[in-house]
């Protein structure tokens, strides 16, 4: 079984796939501003639809920060995507893990664009 570590930086890297087996059957992901999502059905759902839209972009992590602890993992990135035309847009994010037992149980989400001169 992974850390849950591993499991953080696979969800927050998009690689979703890898961690599904991971997340707890009542899982609750806090999209804050956006969505609440509930049940590994809805949170498998919007992963799958993101890797969908990310199929033909790039992703460049500027920024990938990691802050673990017992039963928790936070992680702050700044994520250049470039898309199929070449159009580039900037990320910044924070994701914040709280595991029960090695499962993911709750996942909150705060994002914002932001515009090349304010990258870190």
């Amino acid at each position: 079984m992974p850390t849950i570590q591993q499991v953080a930086e696979a969800f927050s890297s998009h690689r979703f796939r890898e961690i599904y087996e991971f997340l707890h059957p009542q899982v609750e992901w806090t999209l804050v501003g956006a969505a609440r999502l509930e049940g590994t059905e809805q949170v498998q759902a919007a992963c799958e639809q993101s890797l969908g839209q990310l199929e033909r972009t790039t992703t460049q992590f500027l920024r990938f920060k990691t802050v673990v602890g017992p039963d928790a993992v936070a992680i702050d990135t700044v994520a250049k995507y470039v898309d199929a035309r070449w159009n580039s847009s900037f990320v910044r994010s924070c994701d914040i893990y709280e595991f029960t037992q090695g499962y993911l149980t709750t996942i909150t989400t705060y994002t914002a664009a932001i515009e090349p001169e304010d990258l870190p």
